[in-house]
């Protein structure tokens, strides 16, 4: 029905409404200037020509004129082919017009004079998502901000609020010849029987971040500011998006919305036999479902996917799909019966304008809407629909599962159970199920967690029957438990997700590091459901855009929460790939490293923008962090700390020209600490990294953080030979390209300046003589301080690069295989070092004392590191050790006329 539509076209939809739809027959009769506007204009600017503002005086009869246009125009598009979506769309755009015309005519009729701010409604359910069906109601919530709304004097403000909800109310539902405009349901707001129709700002906050129930986390997810003061609208909602979208996963409440949807069958058992009658809406199969299957799995995952958060049924289900979260097969099946029930729903609200979604029950008043949709009759209605109610049912009673099974409680039978389950002393796994029984631990004393303990056990004790060492497992998830507040949630997670449950066993299992780190923080568990919680460690620029989003607006303090909060998980959901063997040893290390760079990234440049408050800048001058190490390499493991040397560009002379200024080098000595402590001071949300600035100019006796001009005359003129070996690891990763550049080519400069050879040489024997000496290695899979092992070929590598001045590159298997082509260096050093840094990323989670790994977990280590079995590895460890001594030896003891 656009521009130019023909006049034989809309003539046939208007005989076929005049036949079948007595609303809207009356309307064309009483109207024909708005057939002719559609013929003429379109219907889109039909449309658009309605929500044009209204004359205060004469609003209420404008509002249903303008609403009988909206009716018609938009009933004879959907009938000739619009699409769903801008169907919707054009009858929610009109619902904000609506609704923000009666407020302000509300506000102007009290206050004249006054701006229309400080009141807002916030659009919930299908109003929310712009997708509100033909004849609908609209169930806004309304806010309003007691400080800006206009009142009348001596008025209280919640007396004006009100009093203008109660003329909205009025002004839109109020009927004469015209009909009304909508009805308006304001029982979504919380507690409807005990609040005001219009809530305090804070009020309602408060009700949101502390006392709402799940089906009010479920119907903000679309909420939208759509009419009256939307800027204080979009405020709230922003406040409230951590209720709606929680990181941390609440399966209960998942559970609660399925609950719901029983009830809701329940309720309306009348209508959920398919065939007349059938409720399309809360029917088995119907749109309801549709919508609760999608919002179910957006809020299982769009708390740490903000690209799942979309509020349009059908955005929401093709998210879903694109992310794999459901099937492409289910979000295309699940989109086109949506699309086909709104359509017929709006067929039925067509004939007399009802807010119904059922099916009539009278064959003959069936066969009028399917004439009214084009069909022949209502029985091709019935089969048309059948199919996708089937499907969508079917969909939908899957996320149900199978009725769960429970342990048997007795002895014998327990004992039974565990011993099919795969345990070989099942008396012992007894006495520990027993133990959880008697709700001894605090997590498990209230009848709620001995339920979800119940429902849970059976699939945990699956998952470790199959594990390497049950005991050992089992043992583990008892410490678990016993040290949680509360266990609610993870068992929940457990019996909602049985992947998990053996993806838990295998970390408890294997990796105590992992083990630790998820007893002081369960819900580390909740990233996993992700699939992408297994793909590779973005790059430092993506990783940093994340740790940056933080949702509200809590300052820096929050900022280090939530960037500890995401690093954990990054950090835990590598540890767990390694463990799972999905990632090779060596790429997990450069993701652990990636995300340190990204999160001192975000937390440096955070901390240079709270200090620039009390201090402002130092004119010509800023912050530089130079990493060294293993972080200089790009390559950590899961227990690494951070070796940082702070700069600083420009002069030391000049003051900062904040409200307290600091000299130059006093400013950036306390803005390098307050780094340091950023990143290394726990919050509420743990641990992040350890700081090593000990390789700074001067070691631990020198400034904190020095002019860059002086570490280039130190590197030139002071520096030991160690600390030029440990700056062939250095790489500059904070600060601007121009101040990265500039400290690179100090680096690049130093390295490649002329030395005493046999100097070198003499000092790099004495160094490594001496830490063989104060830091012996702590057991024979101490790969790192071994003789033959990673020191020794640090030793190796950085020797011959400052010797020859090949290979500088800090990444040290690299400058490796340059000083293998130039004939520096065995072929096969660089393959040799990667197996011991296979074996170290892998070792400091499963074996972190650097004994041998336990016995049940050597084959994953073996598998990790690239062998078949435990004995392959250990005698490719062997030979990687005795090859790098050899060459540690070879080239420790060349003399300066061998260069």
């Amino acid at each position: 029905m656009g521009t130019g539509s023909s006049s034989a076209a809309l003539d046939a939809l208007l005989e076929r409404i005049d036949r079948h739809s007595p609303f809207l027959r009356v309307i064309a009769r009483q109207r024909p200037e708005i057939a002719e506007a559609i013929l003429r204009d379109g219907a889109d600017a039909v449309v658009r020509a309605q929500c044009a503002s209204v004359d205060p005086a004469d609003a209420a009869r404008m509002l249903r004129r303008q609403r009988q246009a909206v009716a018609l125009t938009v009933a004879l598009a959907d009938l000739g082919g619009a699409p769903l979506e801008q169907v919707v769309g054009w009858l929610s755009d009109f619902a904000d017009h609506a609704l923000d015309s009666a407020i302000k005519v509300a506000i102007a009729e009290r206050t004249p004079d006054a701006d229309p701010v400080g009141f807002v409604a916030l659009a919930l359910g299908k109003h929310g998502s712009r997708e509100l069906n033909y004849s609908s109601d609209i169930d806004p919530i309304l806010i309003f901000d007691p400080e800006t709304l206009p009142r009348r004097e001596r008025e209280e403000p919640i007396e004006a609020a009100v009093r203008i909800a109660k003329r909205v109310v009025e002004l839109l539902q109020a009927r004469d010849g015209d009909g009304y405009v909508f009805r308006v349901d304001l029982r979504l707001r919380p507690s409807p029987e005990a609040t005001p129709l219009a809530l305090p700002y804070e009020a309602a906050l408060g009700h949101y971040e502390s006392a709402a129930l799940s089906w009010e986390r479920a119907a903000f997810i679309r909420a939208r500011a759509a009419a009256g003061d939307v800027a204080l609208g979009q405020s709230f909602l922003d406040a409230i998006r951590p209720f709606v979208w929680r990181r941390s996963l609440d399966f209960g409440a998942i559970a609660e919305i399925r609950a719901m949807s029983h009830r809701i069958r329940d309720h309306h058992a009348q209508g959920q036999r398919f065939g007349l009658g059938y409720d399309l809406k809360r029917g088995r199969g119907g749109i309801r479902e549709v919508e609760f299957y999608a919002q179910i799995h957006q809020l299982i995952h769009g708390g740490r996917d903000p690209g799942l958060r979309a509020p349009a049924t059908l955005d929401a289900l093709a998210a879903l799909g694109a992310a794999g979260v459901i099937g492409a097969d289910e979000a295309r099946e699940l989109a086109d019966a949506y699309r086909l029930y709104r359509t017929i729903e709006h067929r039925i609200q067509m004939v007399d304008d009802q807010q119904t979604h059922r099916l009539p029950k009278q064959a003959d008043a069936l066969d009028n809407v399917a004439a009214l949709d084009g069909l022949v009759d209502g029985d091709a209605l019935i089969e048309r629909l059948r199919p996708h109610v089937d499907r969508v049912g079917t969909l939908y009673d899957a996320l149900d599962g199978e009725p769960a099974a429970r342990l048997p409680s007795t002895a014998e039978q327990l004992d039974e159970a565990l011993s099919a389950a795969g345990f070989a002393d099942p008396s012992t796994a007894r006495r520990r199920i027993d133990q959880l029984r008697e709700g001894k631990a605090r997590a498990l004393r209230t009848p709620v967690a001995q339920a979800a303990l119940e429902a849970m056990l059976p699939k945990l004790v699956e998952a470790v029957g199959h594990s390497p060492d049950p005991d050992r497992a089992f043992a583990r998830f008892d410490d678990l438990v016993g040290g949680l507040p509360s266990a609610l949630n993870l068992f929940r997670l457990l019996e909602a997700r049985p992947a998990l449950a053996a993806l838990l066993i295998a970390v408890l299992g294997h990796a105590p590091t992992l083990a630790q780190a998820l007893a002081r923080r369960p819900a580390l568990l909740d990233g996993l459901i992700d699939a992408t919680a297994f793909d590779p460690a973005p790059s430092t620029e993506v990783l940093a855009g994340e740790f940056c989003g933080v949702e509200r607006g809590d300052g820096f303090e929050g900022l280090l929460d939530h960037v500890r909060q995401l690093v954990g998980e990054r950090r835990f959901a590598l540890g767990v790939q390694l463990i799972e063997g999905v990632g090779d040893p060596i790429d997990i290390g450069g993701g652990y490293a990636r995300v340190a760079e990204a999160a001192l990234q975000v937390i440096a440049s955070a901390t240079v923008t709270e200090f620039e408050r009390v201090h402002g800048r130092v004119p010509g001058a800023e912050l530089v962090v130079l990493a060294l190490g293993r972080l200089g390499g790009g390559a950590l493991t899961h227990a690494s700390d951070l070796d940082l040397v702070y700069l600083f560009t420009g002069d030391i002379m000049p003051e900062s020209d904040g409200p307290k200024p600091l000299g130059a080098t006093t400013y950036f000595n306390r803005l390098a600490s307050r780094v340091s402590a950023a990143l290394s001071v726990p919050t509420a949300s743990g641990p992040l990294y350890e700081v090593d600035t000990r390789l700074r100019p001067s070691g631990a006796q020198g400034l904190l953080a020095v002019s860059v001009d002086s570490f280039a005359r130190y590197q030139r003129e002071g520096a030991w030979t160690w600390e030029h070996m440990a700056l062939t690891r250095a790489r500059p990763i904070f600060g601007s390209d121009a101040a990265r550049a500039e400290v690179a080519a100090i680096v690049d400069d130093t390295l490649r300046g002329d030395r005493d050879v046999e100097e070198l040489r003499s000092d790099a024997v004495r160094m490594r003589a001496e830490m063989a000496r104060h830091k012996p290695p702590a057991g024979p899979f101490d790969v790192k301080l071994i003789p033959g092992g990673l020191v020794d070929a640090e030793f190796t590598v950085h020797l011959l690069q400052l010797r020859y001045h090949v290979g500088l590159d800090p990444r040290l298997r690299t400058a490796a295989r340059a000083l293998a082509d130039a004939g520096l260096l065995d072929p096969g050093f660089a393959d040799a070092h990667a197996l011991l840094t296979r074996m170290l990323v892998t070792l400091r989670l499963v074996a972190p004392d650097s004994g041998e790994p336990p016995v049940a977990s050597r084959a994953l280590v073996a598998k990790a590191c690239g062998h078949g079995d435990w004995g392959a590895l250990t005698a490719a460890y062997g030979a990687a050790r005795t090859l790098i001594a050899g060459e540690w030896t070879r080239v420790s003891a060349e003399q300066v006329t061998a260069a």
